[in-house]
Parts: structure tokens; C-alpha cells; sequence
């Protein structure tokens, strides 16, 4: 015997070769994932993202102006592997926001609009807030609530300063250049 070897063996009888995975919904992801090769950056096991989102997703205000599609698709959430293990785990863990996952991996999301201001038109603009032109309504407890519509000059085309109000809509054309809010609840599409 040399000085490095051992009187008795190291290897663990127990040990198998395959990857063991927690039962029910988690394992599933953690095997699908592994099976495609699909990782999440800081999460190991990959199960533990989709949790996260999901717990993040439950508690999120509609004061944070964004509706659920739209966190997930403007927020980073959907690159890369992590895209397919929400797609995937979203499902299974937190289906009610299944067609928030679905409508963020295809673009086709609900946009909210909450505090700031806002160009007007349907295209997106590098390092701009923008918002399309349509019928929009916030609705909540508002105090202090302020909106304007300006042309692009910035003169002011409407706005109102309400001190209480439960509801407010407002129409905002395709020739309008801005919309201000501030202190309004969540502006979200007329359907």
C-alpha cells in the first residue's frame, strides 16, 4: 500500500450514475431542463427561477404600471434558456400566468402604462418611453391624480388635475406628440 491509497474504497455503493429529481412539478422542470441542456444563469435548479417568478408575479402591484406579459418580456426575463424553462415551468407551477409567459415569448402583450411621460406612436424608440395612441383608463383610488396631452411642441392639447376620482378615461390621438401622468393609477387599454 502507498501512501496515498486507502485501506478501504472511497466510492459511494450507493451512488448511480443517472441524476436523481425531486418529485412532482420542480422535478419535472429540473429533468426537462437537464435533458435539453437549458441552464439559469443564478438559479440551480433551474425550478428555482420559475418559483421566483412566479412569487414575483403574485406579488406584484398593478401600481407598478406593467401588466404581467409585459414584465416578463420588458424585464429580461425571456432570453435564452430561461425563456424555455418559464415557458415550460410556468405551466406547471403558476398556471394562471400561462398566458402572460405565452404572450411575452410572442411579443403580443398587453402594455400598461403607469407615472412618466410618453411619446406618442406605435413604434418603439431607443431609450424612450413611448405609448400608442388609443382609449385608456385608470382606475383605483387616485388623489392628486395629473395628466396632459401635448402635441410635440409640447403646448398643451388637454390635461386635467383631478383631486379624488375612481375612475378616468382618456383618448389619446395618433397626432398627439406626449402623455404626461403622474400620480394616476395603472392607465390601461380600453377594450
Amino acid at each position: 500500500m502507498t501512501d496515498t491509497e486507502l485501506p478501504f474504497s472511497t466510492e459511494d455503493p450507493y451512488a448511480t450514475e443517472e441524476p436523481v429529481y425531486a418529485a412532482g412539478p420542480e422535478g419535472e422542470i429540473d429533468e426537462a431542463a437537464a435533458e435539453q441542456g437549458w441552464e439559469a444563469d443564478v438559479y440551480d435548479p433551474p425550478s428555482q427561477l420559475v418559483t421566483q417568478v412566479c412569487s414575483d408575479l403574485l406579488n406584484r402591484p398593478d401600481e407598478e404600471g406593467e401588466s404581467p406579459g409585459q414584465w416578463l418580456a420588458e424585464g429580461s426575463r425571456m432570453e435564452g434558456d430561461e425563456k424555455h424553462i418559464l415557458l415550460l415551468g410556468i405551466p406547471k407551477l403558476c398556471p394562471e400566468y400561462t398566458s402572460a409567459v405565452k404572450a411575452a415569448v410572442s411579443g403580443k402583450y398587453e402594455r400598461w402604462f403607469g407615472d412618466g411621460t410618453y411619446v406618442v406612436t406605435s413604434k418603439k424608440l431607443d431609450g424612450e418611453q413611448t405609448i400608442p395612441p388609443g382609449t385608456y383608463r385608470a382606475e383605483g383610488s387616485m388623489k392628486d391624480c395629473y395628466w396632459e396631452r401635448t402635441r410635440e411642441d409640447g403646448e398643451i392639447i388637454d390635461n386635467s388635475f383631478v383631486t379624488s376620482a375612481r375612475k378616468i378615461t382618456v383618448t389619446i390621438s395618433s397626432s398627439d406628440g406626449q402623455f404626461t401622468t403622474e400620480r394616476c393609477a395603472t392607465w390601461k387599454p380600453v377594450k
